[in-house]
């Protein structure tokens, strides 16, 4: 008998964690195959949209007090207070005891990953994550890297090995699945796509028209 493909279960805000890894200053400074702003602008409402919903949110770092620095500040600013960020020194994160226990412990079995790297600190731990039964979704728009043959090796890799890549807003608008739920103006909010002010924008222009 054929094993289902879980990957085409939908996400939902039941059965979905976040893990962002390494979106520090110091890395952020050397991505080069997107603008630095819009991928902290990215991985900030990816995180506040997580919120919104409720999913489960890990965070980690490596070297934070060395050579990679501290968290990017506008992904601190997003997270809420009880997140504890993980600082490690294993190259991929699912190997520290620590996110591991901290993912297991969310009991999702779904993970929505971004990581700067994105051959590295998001790819790595996706692979292992699939590896130990998870479904794995990189957001590649909330991960970045160093120049364009990286991003390239890591998609292609990524996509062998069985892991999902899609963009933030398309990850996190499947898990809120109705835009009846109450949660969906914080949630589209949080995302703060940029063409969604310009259509709130219209909508209240033809609703004052009448």
């Amino acid at each position: 008998m054929t094993e289902p493909n879980t990957l085409l279960e939908p996400i939902t805000r039941h059965n979905t964690a976040v893990l962002l890894v390494d979106h520090q200053v110091g890395l952020l400074s050397g991505v080069r195959d997107m603008p630095v702003e819009e991928l902290k602008h990215n991985v900030a409402a990816l995180a506040r949209a997580a919120v919104a919903l409720g999913l489960p949110l890990v965070v980690t770092t490596t070297a934070a007090d060395g050579m990679w620095g501290p968290t990017a500040p506008e992904l601190v600013a997003a997270l809420p207070p009880e997140v504890d960020i993980i600082d490690r020194s294993t190259v991929n994160a699912w190997d520290d005891a620590r996110v591991r226990v901290a993912v297991e412990a969310t009991g999702r079995r779904k993970l929505i990953i971004a990581g700067v790297s994105l051959e590295v600190c998001a790819a790595l731990p996706a692979y292992s994550a699939t590896a130990a039964g998870h479904d794995a979704y990189v957001a590649v728009d909330a991960s970045g890297t160093f120049s364009a043959t990286k991003r390239e090796a890591g998609l292609l890799r990524m996509t062998q090995a069985g892991v999902v890549v899609s963009d933030y807003a398309s990850l996190i608008v499947e898990a809120l699945a109705d835009n009846a739920d109450p949660a969906a103006n914080a949630v589209y909010e949080a995302l703060d796509m940029p063409f969604a002010t310009l259509v709130g924008q219209m909508s209240a222009a033809y609703r004052a028209a009448g």
